[in-house]
């Protein structure tokens, strides 16, 4: 299956929706927090994201591991920022 393309702040977001919607955190009325995805070479399937360091995690470490799993083998994290625009705020502007 081809992976779709998400940029970071999406990609954070559909893992804490995917984590936050799970029965068991659901039920213990806890807020996990997901830390922003760091890219990385493309693993042996093809992923080339990771992210670590989740916090208020203990209790749901498989579930966590469970959801990243999944959301890992649909989406890859996008590599949209290039130095130039890094350096202008606010991107290519047209007119320029």
């Amino acid at each position: 299956m081809k992976r779709k393309t998400l940029n970071a702040s999406r990609l954070q977001d559909e893992v804490s929706r995917r984590i936050h919607r799970l029965h068991t955190v659901v039920e213990d009325g806890v807020k996990i927090r997901v830390p922003r995805p760091q890219l990385q070479e493309p693993d042996k399937t093809g992923c080339n994201w990771t992210m670590k360091h989740f916090g208020n995690i203990a209790g749901f470490e498989r579930d966590v591991a469970a959801v990243l799993d999944e959301v890992q083998a649909e989406y890859n994290l996008s590599e949209e920022t290039t130095s130039a625009a890094a350096d202008d705020p606010f991107g290519d502007f047209p007119g320029r």
